[in-house]
């Protein structure tokens, strides 16, 4: 479970970037929940984009990529959402 300070650290973090999966009409699939995980364990920190043809809302989303790939919400703005997941080999350092 991430902290406030935590929370506004990573998102600190996440500004800059991009979004990494970006989810389509088909929703949530098992490729594309696949392409999370991995993306996740490479970087900790992914932004995922909702386009606007994607069936789901992003509240209904943001909690099911998180269940899925046993990450944390960090954010979600618009049709964003930030999400974290220390990986086996962490980079990312966060404050106590």
């Amino acid at each position: 479970m991430l902290t406030n300070k935590q929370k506004s650290y990573l998102r600190s973090l996440a500004n800059p970037l991009r979004a990494i999966v970006l989810i389509g009409k088909d929703g949530l699939s098992e490729t594309v929940i696949e392409s999370l995980d991995v993306s996740l364990e490479a970087h900790e920190l992914v932004k995922v984009s909702l386009l606007k043809s994607c069936p789901m809302e992003v509240k209904e989303a943001s909690i099911e990529l998180a269940v899925a790939t046993k990450s944390e919400i960090v954010q979600t703005i618009g049709r964003t959402i930030v999400l974290y997941r220390r990986s086996k080999e962490p980079y990312i350092e966060l404050p106590r």
